[in-house]
């Protein structure tokens, strides 16, 4: 039990990296285009790339998991995620910040689809309850990246600084992996069909899952990366406008906490997927109706960290061994985070082309509703199909 309990750590402190590289740019945006005279869409790719390394190198992460052991593969992306962060403090040009943010998105991109696979393996009983320990950890750095990153700027007197200072949790979280999950792989047994498992390209229900995972994905790093310009377009200060994008990632954590509970007295995904979807509709409907956008972020932020968890428990709910579930997760990761990619690149070059927002919030309307039909299509039960286990408590709370 005390294993489990310390392996948890490790896992919830490794995957608060998985977030500040890409969150902590938009509070800096405007500091770093001024600095750098960078256009929308340029200014977009420092989002995107990452994003696009995590759909591109999914399917090597399986591969490498496979071969070198996913405990251990896990480590070195750390490391990675480490080197790409810290040598943003020697940041002088557009390349070079690209460049960073290609070596930030490879780690980044390695680790997350191999953690399905790693939950499935280590906590085979607590699935949804350590996604939710996972998503919360996921959704705390995203947060953390973009509440601290101004006050960061401002004690360095420099976005690189802010920037590079992420660096840090990255060390201590490979420090903790190497020193407390690597040592516990030798014992463990593989799993059952592990070196059979491929990714299933030909699976229809793995490309359904995929579609309404990279529809997800679209429209949350649409939110991180332009949120906080959308919010001053309005006539908002700055500060506000991060302020309501870090309200837009907080009201996340609670979410995923809940997630577990609802799913455990009423299991279906579903049910819960739809009403975060229409959540995040409410949200995109009063963002563009000029509500008080701290009310629209929160909105927003509750439909998308509920399309997270349950994006991230669907593949695992399809699988029935580890090394499956991180291939499962690996090729909806794979291709939905490439869809996910587009999203910001979309939002900057609507901006570049109309100087105006508003229509960009009417494509992202039209991406939840689309979503929610992929969504039902997902989720539609074959004839004889298991349901989804019930949710069991946290293996903490015994």
């Amino acid at each position: 039990m005390k294993k489990h309990i310390l392996i948890a750590i490790a896992l919830f402190v490794a995957s608060l990296n998985l977030r500040p590289a890409i969150n902590s740019i938009a509070p800096l945006l405007d500091s770093i285009r001024t600095d750098l005279g960078m256009s929308g869409a340029v200014a977009s790719l420092l989002t995107s790339i990452p994003v696009l390394c995590m759909g591109l190198f999914s399917p090597f992460a399986v591969k490498a998991g496979h071969k070198w052991g996913m405990e251990k593969v896990m480590g070195v992306s750390l490391i990675i995620i480490a080197v790409g962060t810290s040598i943003r403090v020697f940041t002088s040009s557009v390349f070079y910040l690209l460049i960073t943010a290609l070596v930030a998105g490879v780690g980044i991109a390695i680790i997350g689809p191999l953690l399905a696979g790693f939950i499935k393996k280590h906590f085979p009983k607590h699935v949804p309850s350590m996604i939710a320990v996972y998503t919360v950890a996921l959704t705390l750095g995203a947060a953390l990246g973009s509440a601290l990153s101004t006050p960061l700027q401002n004690i360095f007197d420099s976005w690189q600084y802010a920037l590079a200072s992420w660096a840090v949790v990255a060390v201590v979280a490979a420090v903790l992996w190497w020193s407390i999950v690597h040592p516990h792989v030798a014992s463990l047994k593989p799993a059952a069909g592990a070196a059979s498992a491929k990714l299933p390209w030909g699976n229809r229900k793995a490309w359904l899952l995929t579609l309404s995972f990279g529809l997800m994905a679209m429209l949350f790093y649409s939110y991180t990366a332009w949120l906080p310009q959308i919010i001053q377009g309005m006539g908002y200060s700055k500060s506000y406008a991060v302020t309501a994008l870090t309200l837009f990632v907080v009201i996340q954590i609670p979410v995923s906490l809940l997630m577990p509970l609802l799913l455990k007295r009423f299991p279906s995904r579903r049910l819960w997927l739809v009403a975060s979807a229409l959540i995040e509709l409410i949200g995109l409907v009063l963002l563009m109706l000029k509500a008080p956008p701290s009310v629209a972020a929160s909105f927003i932020g509750i439909g998308a960290g509920g399309l997270f968890s349950l994006n991230l428990l669907l593949p695992i709910d399809a699988t029935t061994n580890a090394q499956e579930a991180a291939s499962w997760s690996a090729m909806v990761q794979s291709a939905g985070y490439v869809i996910g990619a587009t999203g910001p690149i979309l939002t900057g070059k609507i901006h570049d082309a109309t100087d105006s927002y508003a229509s960009a919030l009417v494509g992202m309307m039209v991406i939840v509703l689309l979503m929610i039909v992929v969504q039902f299509a997902a989720t539609a039960a074959k004839r004889g199909q298991i349901s989804p286990q019930p949710v069991k408590p946290p293996f903490f709370s015994a």
